[in-house]
């Protein structure tokens, strides 16, 4: 080992950058997808009544099996899909990240292999490295939908142990139509269980009225999980809350390889008292889809390429230089996030006053730029 090689680090992991959108302090930001409605003085009174109650606890170890809350977790569910959800069909964990890494963990490894579609949420590849999996991304078509011949003959051909679908796609805000759910839990196996398919919905309460959840499939494929998040509808990002619905033999075998008493009783007790404050908490969702519809259909009056979204955010273009147009933002103090693909910016949705900003600070960037 040379100086150079300390510390000894794996071969694979050397020079690589970690994983992070930028955390500037400017007026308005509007790159990491976060819900700019914070909860009410009620529901911050009862998390912080929920988290005192947790400390007096802190000397014994949490539930391990946070019974309380995947029985939460399942009720909220089941309002999503008319077979409903039992808590043994619920894991969570701390953030999506960590229930995605667990899965990996469980269901991928040496000589296995991940396949997603790209444009896809970038940790997705990190995930399959972090756990020796083999990653494999197939393209999505033009408009950024799933071309489902495609993709059954990529299923097809590398016989995937998990595919990773986002519905709605980060970072191109794009939902995935049952038949496309359907057709790859079908590719993967079925009911044979080759392969499992993880659609995650991280963004689903923000979809269009009448775009369903890929809970309504969970009676008809046990190889098909769906994930969700507390960090965006739920205004919850601080909170690191992520979980899935699943056959229960899929729960089963995380708890495989889940670290012990990975759920903290701190965290177990804020997440149900953010449950108990779900329609607050979810009451500004139909706010942010006005407002994410209303900035589709500005960007495209200024002739902007718009992706349609289901999600709290909107990917646009198309740039020559996209880096110098998300500087120039940043210049005017509106902060937004420079990913996807090539020549597209993607902005959060804020509040009525950050969309005015951004959209009176990217008139000015365009205008010094033309």
């Amino acid at each position: 080992m040379t100086a150079d090689s300390w510390p000894p680090l794996r071969e694979e992991l050397r020079g690589i950058e970690p994983y992070g959108a930028p955390q500037l302090d400017v007026p308005v930001q509007l790159n990491v997808n976060e819900n700019p409605y914070g909860p009410s003085a009620a529901c911050i009174a009862d998390i912080a009544a929920a988290a005192g109650e947790a400390a007096a606890t802190l000397n014994r170890y949490p539930d391990r099996e946070f019974t309380g809350l995947r029985t939460a977790l399942a009720a909220y569910l089941s309002k999503d899909t008319p077979a409903g959800v039992v808590p043994e069909q619920v894991w969570a964990a701390n953030g999506s990240n960590e229930v995605m890494l667990q899965l990996l963990q469980a269901f991928g490894g040496p000589g296995r292999t991940a396949v997603s579609f790209a444009p896809t949420y970038s940790m997705y590849p990190e995930y399959a490295r972090d756990t020796n999996t083999r990653w494999v991304a197939g393209r999505r078509a033009g408009d950024f939908a799933l071309d489902l011949d495609a993709a059954r003959d990529l299923v097809k051909t590398e016989q995937p142990s998990v595919i990773l679908l986002p519905s709605p796609n980060n970072p191109t805000g794009t939902a995935l139509p049952p038949e496309a759910v359907s057709m790859l839990c079908e590719a993967a196996g079925g009911n044979d269980i080759s392969g499992i398919v993880v659609v995650d919905e991280a963004y689903g309460e923000f979809r269009r009225t009448g775009v369903p959840s890929a809970l309504e499939l969970l009676p008809s494929y046990r190889n098909l999980v769906v994930t969700r998040t507390m960090s965006k509808a739920f205004a919850g990002a601080g909170l690191r809350l992520g979980y899935l619905a699943a056959a229960p033999e899929i729960c089963d075998a995380i708890r495989v390889v889940r670290l012990p008493y990975h759920l903290s009783a701190v965290t177990q007790a804020v997440a149900l008292a953010a449950l108990r404050h779900a329609p607050e908490l979810l009451g500004r969702v139909d706010d942010l889809r006005r407002e994410r519809d209303a900035l589709v259909e500005w960007l495209r009056a200024e002739a902007y390429d718009v992706a349609d979204s289901d999600a709290n955010f909107v990917l646009f273009g198309r740039f020559a230089e996209r880096h110098a147009v998300w500087q120039g933002l940043l210049d005017r103090g509106v902060l937004i996030r420079e990913t996807g693909p090539d020549g597209w910016l993607r902005v959060s949705v804020g509040t009525p006053d950050e969309m005015a900003a951004f959209r009176a600070a990217l008139t000015d960037v365009n205008g010094e730029r033309a």
